[in-house]
């Protein structure tokens, strides 16, 4: 199974993706969606070096939902920040160190943080293990690293590291 379908949940989003894409359930699109989710995982076999074992995969569609409401809330916050007088920003380069161990885990955590308006993945530093994030408004550094701690760093290391 693993000679065919290297990365079985890599597959089901490429297929999914296709036909979300094309909006269609075509035949032909159907047909597309499984080849591509069969050809893509195995042509980039070779750039996963350590495939990442998730140990509790339902905690993911938790993390999803609060990720999703976290992006549409930090949307307003950001459309009303950027709109309103700019003495009100107070920006901030915050220090997170991380506990989580895994590669992988680290790079979901820096991309959550990037796709969440007003914040951005600046640099890490691997040997004490620190994400430099940039935020647009941080009138609470402190807090602001332990929400991100607590809404994404926590479920991420649940998820990939028990």
């Amino acid at each position: 199974m693993t000679r065919w379908v290297p990365h079985p949940w890599l597959s089901l989003v490429v297929g999914i993706a296709w036909l979300l894409v094309n909006d269609s359930l075509d035949p032909g699109h159907l047909i597309l969606a499984v080849l591509f989710g069969l050809a893509i995982p195995r042509w980039t076999q070779r750039f996963w070096p350590d495939a990442p074992s998730i140990r509790r995969p339902g905690r993911i569609v938790r993390l999803f939902f609060v990720f999703a409401y976290d992006i549409v809330v930090a949307n307003f916050v950001v459309a009303k920040l950027v709109l309103g007088p700019n003495d009100r920003l107070r920006p901030a380069f915050l220090e997170v160190r991380l506990e989580l161990d895994d590669p992988f885990a680290i790079a979901v955590l820096a991309s959550m943080i990037t796709l969440t308006p007003g914040t951005l993945s600046a640099h890490f530093r691997e040997g004490d293990r620190m994400l430099i994030v940039h935020a647009l408004d941080a009138d609470d550094p402190e807090a602001a690293i332990a929400t991100m701690k607590r809404r994404y760093e926590r479920p991420l290391k649940e998820i990939f590291e028990c």
